[in-house]
């Protein structure tokens, strides 16, 4: 038994050691270009995984898009969202948005996986071998690429996330509040649901069970009440900070640390004393 783990980011295979132990069998890496369409990118991968009885990847938008290709075209099973490894065909993942973990079996090899890196401790275990992947050409072209965000780091890798909700009334000022302390702390920005479809925030920016997973060092909601379905795809956060100056929004159960006030009256005044 052996597993091959596709990298997609610079920093993925730094954070695959605990989960390939947990495996409890070595593993190959292979390193996708960051240009790569995801139909190619599957051919690829599926060229490279023999030997192998495990194709694993970290949980993320395009790990997600390009896997699930791969598990299509090896005709195998894939479990997305991995938390624990009870075995090496038998895995915990959480689903009801995070409210309920269901235990999952593998009945076929080679089986597929995604994983949330941050369910697993952090090992100096490294790959046997780690290749970049040589990726043909698609059968779909790329004619435009539409970048927001700037500088910011990518939602889902980013060590410190600052959210909004509806409450920031407006695109301008979601970015100037939202975007002005998340800035201060060289962290990404989120939304919830409510703020995206209000069109306050862009779709990309939302995090939950519809939208992205996020596992930070710190999250700050700042005017998020706590929906199930935001909690969901925060709930791997270390550490959860929440600003509302309602004092019974759900989301003061969940977090770590409460401040009970206005968020214009909060957010500008932290973001002054970093």
């Amino acid at each position: 038994m052996k597993t091959l783990f596709v990298a997609f980011e610079s920093d993925d295979e730094s954070r695959a050691g605990g989960f390939c132990e947990a495996l409890g069998q070595p593993w190959d890496s292979v390193h996708v270009p960051a240009d790569a369409l995801s139909d190619a990118a599957a051919t690829a991968v599926q060229a490279a995984v023999q030997g192998h009885t495990h194709i694993a990847a970290v949980s993320s938008m395009r790990s997600k898009d390009v896997m699930a290709r791969v598990a299509g075209l090896l005709d195998c099973g894939m479990v997305t969202d991995v938390t624990a490894v009870v075995s090496p065909t038998v895995f915990e993942r959480p689903i009801i948005a995070g409210t309920v973990t269901a235990t999952v079996e593998a009945t076929a090899s080679p089986v597929v996986l995604t994983f949330r890196p941050s369910s697993f401790p952090a090992s100096g275990q490294g790959p046997a071998s780690s290749t970049p992947l040589t990726v043909g050409p698609s059968l779909v072209q790329r004619t435009a690429t539409n970048v927001r965000g700037g500088s910011r780091p990518d939602l889902t890798q980013a060590k410190r996330v600052v959210s909004g909700g509806r409450p920031l009334k407006d695109a301008e000022t979601f970015e100037r509040v939202i975007g002005g302390l998340a800035d201060k702390l060289g962290g990404a920005v989120g939304a919830t649901r409510a703020a995206v479809d209000s069109g306050i925030a862009p779709n990309e920016l939302q995090v939950g069970q519809t939208g992205k997973i996020v596992a930070p060092d710190l999250y700050i909601a700042a005017g998020i009440s706590g929906s199930t379905q935001h909690m969901a795809g925060i709930k791997d956060s270390k550490c959860i900070v929440a600003i509302n100056k309602d004092p019974d929004a759900p989301i003061f159960e969940f977090a770590d640390f409460g401040l009970v006030a206005d968020l214009y009256d909060a957010v500008p005044e932290l973001e002054k004393s970093l």
